[in-house]
Formats: structure tokens, C-alpha cells, sequence
């Protein structure tokens, strides 16, 4: 009977994880921050909702572009790497087994058992044995462009919504209140899953997101109060 591998790893939850982490918080802080800075100049609620609306579709295409061409670059230098791997296997299979035994002997093992485990890996897979011990990749840390751009698109959009919720919902003499709270415990909530998520500290999170995000408010409110007089 086989043992079960019961250990989680969170290595396969990278790509997706920040580019998801990283479109919520933009969502939430970019947007109340906006719709703050507005309600704060004495605009009328309804300049409020077309700003943060507004804000909300701009910024997730913008979230989704930036997220795309970025990991796309990263895509188009692991695809280089791998066709040129290829080639190097092709064209001196003997060196590349030199190369990667001393990978292995450099990583603790004996010389003759080096160049038996490269020899047996590269019988079996040698492409995958090259890409993963001497450059590092993998397919669960692929870049996956389409993937990490929706996910980006999504939860920035996701996040922008609350903001604009509250502005929606609050009285008129709130709104600013409204959103700076819905806001925060948004942020906070978001740190403390992305911390659990990635296996880091739920309260040093929670501190960060919180600390940055009430800073943005606080100024873009100065900015409108400002301009509004």
C-alpha cells in the first residue's frame, strides 16, 4: 500500500495567487481612493457613481493589459530558454549529461550516482530534467498569460464593486465614512485570506494592506477637499 503524499504546497498557487491578490487590492484602494477624492471635492452622488464606475472599467482593462503583456514577456523567455535547451540537447547530448551530473554533484551527491541519476533522467525525460534542475522551471511556475490577465480583470472588478456599493448605499453626508470603512475591512479581510493563502503572517498583512490603504484615502481626500474649495 502506497503512503499518501499528504503535504500541501502552495508553489502551484503563485501565478494565479498574485495576479488575483494584486487585482483585489488595486480594485478596492484605487477605486475608494477615487470615489473618496471626489466626494470629498462636494461632488453630487451622481458624479460620485460615474467616477467610480468609470474607475472600475478602466482600471480592470488596465489590470488586464499589464498583467497580459508582462507574463506574456516572461512566457516568450521560458519558450526561448526551452527551444534553446532543445537545440543544446540535440547538438551535444554528451555535454548536457556532463552538465547536469555536475548539477547533482555540486548538490551533494557522489560523482558515479550523479551521472547515473542524470543519465536515467535524461533517458526518460531530458528536456523536463534540464529545464527544471538547471534553470528552474516547471510547469506549476509557467507563466500562464491568459490566466493571470483574467484573473487580474476579475478581481480588480470584484474589488472596485465594494467601494462603489457603499457610495451607492450610504446617506449622502456618509458617503465618504461609508467607503473608507467598507473599504478598509475589505482590505484587511484580503490580507489576512492572501496571507493564509500564501502560507505568511495573517496580522502582519492585515497591518500592511491596511496601513497603505488608509494612507491612499487619506491623501486623494486631501487632494479633493482641496481642489473641491
Amino acid at each position: 500500500m502506497n503512503p499518501r503524499h499528504s503535504e500541501v504546497h502552495r508553489v502551484g498557487r503563485l501565478g494565479w495567487l498574485r495576479a488575483a491578490v494584486l487585482g483585489a487590492n488595486d480594485g478596492i484602494l484605487s477605486t475608494a481612493s477615487l470615489v473618496v477624492g471626489v466626494a470629498s471635492a462636494e461632488a453630487n452622488p451622481a458624479n460620485v457613481m460615474i467616477a467610480g464606475v468609470a474607475g472600475l472599467v478602466a482600471g480592470a482593462m488596465s489590470m488586464a493589459a499589464g498583467e497580459y503583456v508582462s507574463v506574456r514577456s516572461q512566457a516568450d523567455s521560458e519558450h526561448a530558454e526551452r527551444t534553446l535547451e532543445s537545440r543544446e540537447l540535440r547538438e551535444d547530448p554528451k555535454g548536457e549529461l556532463k552538465e547536469l551530473t555536475e548539477i547533482y554533484v555540486h548538490r551533494g551527491l557522489e560523482r558515479d550516482l550523479a551521472r547515473e541519476v542524470a543519465t536515467q533522467l535524461m533517458a526518460h525525460d531530458a528536456l523536463g530534467a534540464h529545464l527544471r534542475d538547471e534553470l528552474g522551471m516547471s510547469d506549476e511556475t509557467a507563466a500562464r498569460p491568459v490566466q493571470a490577465a483574467a484573473a487580474s480583470a476579475v478581481s480588480f472588478a470584484s474589488g472596485a464593486v465594494l467601494p462603489i456599493l457603499a457610495a451607492a448605499l450610504a446617506p449622502r453626508d456618509d458617503v465618504t465614512v461609508a467607503i473608507v470603512a467598507v473599504s478598509l475591512v475589505a482590505l484587511a479581510i484580503l490580507g489576512a485570506a492572501s496571507a493564509r493563502m500564501g502560507g505568511g503572517s495573517v496580522p502582519r498583512s492585515v497591518l500592511r494592506i491596511v496601513f497603505w490603504g488608509a494612507g491612499a484615502m487619506a491623501l486623494t481626500a486631501l487632494v479633493g477637499r482641496l481642489f473641491g474649495v
